[in-house]
């Protein structure tokens, strides 16, 4: 089997991105070593009334979770994802808050999540980091610039409309699918430009 995607789930607003993406990943037939913080389930819980990780399960599709997510506690810094020696195909941290993403570019790791997109960078493996806050600061914006010189892709949860979004979902797909391109997991959520005017 492929080494494992790592995804992180932290306390910005978003949780339906990181729903919509644990879906699409299971259903690529991915792995994934799943971290969610107490304030990522926090946000689960405030968006769309995921209280527990059995929920977050079942809003997934427990079949596909069975198959390929493996969790870990935040507090955990033992576990594989805290080692380069422990192979990935990557990590996604999805939404990414903002205080995530700054102990992210000091290197702080302080939690698995944080260790392990240190792994991510020092191993010059692919780290997507999703972050949703508006407007930003002057420290958020080098934050930002900070962590993309070390190597991370900053993909911000900014949906486009030109694909005429006729839902919450579309909008929600077009991030998801923009994060799985970074990933290099094949989708087809939604339509790609081609220059003709969407329908």
């Amino acid at each position: 089997m492929t080494p494992p995607i790592i995804f992180g789930i932290t306390g910005a607003s978003g949780a339906p991105y990181a729903v919509r993406l644990l879906q699409q990943l299971t259903a690529a037939k991915r792995a994934v070593s799943l971290i969610v913080s107490s304030h990522g389930l926090r946000l689960l819980q405030i968006e769309m009334e995921i209280s527990t990780v059995e929920e977050l399960r079942i809003a997934v599709g427990a079949k596909g979770w069975d198959t390929y997510v493996k969790t870990y506690a935040n507090e955990d810094r033992g576990a594989p994802p805290a080692s380069g020696s422990a192979l990935s195909a990557g990590m996604v941290i999805c939404p990414c808050s903002m205080g995530t993403l700054s102990a992210i570019s000091v290197g702080a790791s302080r939690s698995l999540i944080e260790r392990a997109a240190d792994v991510a960078l020092k191993e010059r493996r692919k780290l997507v980091l999703v972050p949703r806050e508006t407007p930003l600061s002057a420290i958020h914006l080098q934050n930002m610039l900070r962590v993309s010189r070390a190597g991370a892709v900053v993909l911000p949860a900014a949906p486009a409309f030109y694909h005429k979004p006729a839902t919450i979902d579309d909008m929600v797909d077009f991030i998801v699918a923009r994060v799985l391109d970074q990933l290099g997991v094949e989708n087809k959520l939604g339509k790609r430009w081609d220059g003709t005017k969407a329908k």
